[in-house]
């Protein structure tokens, strides 16, 4: 029988919440995030230096001898809840979790190594629509050159090294100077999105592309829910903030009732998010019952994240349609969350067929 999934934080998991909040403080406060995102860089590069050459982060997931700092998926659950609250313009998800899960899949020790750095930053090249266990677009190879094409890879733009699935099966480490890389117009301007181009581009085989990418795109998923419970954490405690404040009819907007039952609803489902997100991270961690604690976080957390984004633009009034407030980036991380690494639907889909519930 299956442990019981801990959804509790540790107190050195607090630690590392106080942490990387006063970084992000210092790098990623709202104005700053929103001027990068009307400029040609919208990564935010010297924030991303902080989190893992300062602290170490890019490195969490992979093992101490291979120059990584050995620790579990918890603690990086806890360090994408404070980027999600801060919507952080940073490759972490993509690079430290994602990237890194499909190099500790095929082992290989020399580039996983480079990116527990940080000096180095991996893309999958994978759409990020794509959910576990959906077969990815793969690129023609012949004689070690790879040719094709892949739209909608995350943080592309930012990237040194693409790994890359062929049609030979293999996985494949392409240097990012020998691609072609096309930004997309992207809903979420901090998570921007590219199509990857490769004519002839040179190769390293780093083993089976299978196994590296469905590994990948599940830690993905189930840790993106840590992202979403940190958009709708943030969402939430925002917006009783500003209700308490903001008054009308001379009493605070928050004490009338109607305002106060919707306040409920959303402080209910953020619960219920980080439960969830937590028995995803566990689950992770532990080995014990991934499949279906990633596909039952993704299946609530994208409408909670979304929900509780669209509340607090309503809650305040509409003055989150002003460029100004960062209600709009976190809006905007919500819905382009909703459809990263599947859909809801998709993993409802997952989930009927794990526990044999499929509808007639």
């Amino acid at each position: 029988m299956s442990a019981q999934p801990d959804l509790l934080y540790s107190e050195e998991e607090e630690a590392l919440r106080a942490a990387v909040r006063d970084l992000l403080a210092d790098h990623c406060d709202a104005p700053a995030v929103i001027a990068r995102t009307e400029s040609d860089a919208p990564h935010d590069l010297a924030a991303w230096k902080a989190l893992s050459d300062g602290m170490g982060l890019a490195g969490l997931l992979v093992p101490e001898p291979l120059g990584g700092q050995g620790a579990s998926h918890r603690e990086v659950a806890v360090v994408l809840e404070e980027l999600g609250r801060a919507v952080a313009p940073v490759p972490y998800l993509t690079s430290a979790v994602v990237a890194t899960e499909a190099l500790l899949a095929v082992g290989d020790e020399e580039l996983l190594g480079r990116l527990a750095s940080g000096r180095t930053i991996g893309a999958l090249a994978v759409g990020l629509h794509t959910a576990p266990g959906a077969a990815p677009k793969a690129v023609h190879v012949e004689d070690g050159l790879l040719r094709g094409e892949v739209s909608a890879v995350a943080d592309a733009a930012v990237a040194d090294v693409l790994l890359v699935p062929a049609d030979d099966g293999g996985l494949y480490a392409v240097d990012a100077s020998a691609v072609t890389v096309t930004p997309q117009v992207s809903f979420d301007l901090t998570r921007p999105l590219a199509t990857v181009t490769l004519t002839g581009a040179p190769g390293r085989r780093l083993g089976d592309a299978g196994p590296a990418v469905r590994r990948a795109l599940r830690a993905g998923a189930g840790l993106l829910a840590s992202e979403q419970l940190g958009l709708a954490d943030w969402a939430l405690t925002e917006t009783v903030r500003y209700l308490k404040e903001r008054k009308q009819f001379n009493r605070p907007v928050g004490g009338f009732q109607a305002v106060k039952h919707r306040l409920a609803q959303l402080w209910l489902e953020v619960v219920n998010l980080r439960a969830v997100a937590r028995g995803a991270a566990d689950a992770l961690a532990t080995g014990e019952d991934v499949d279906i604690a990633v596909a039952v976080a993704q299946a609530y957390a994208a409408g909670v994240a979304v929900h509780a984004a669209e509340e607090a633009l309503q809650l305040h009034a509409g003055i989150g349609m002003t460029w100004e407030h960062p209600v709009h980036l976190n809006l905007k991380r919500a819905k382009a969350d909703s459809i990263a690494y599947g859909t809801a639907g998709a993993h409802r889909d997952a989930v009927a067929e794990l526990v044999d519930l499929r509808a007639p």
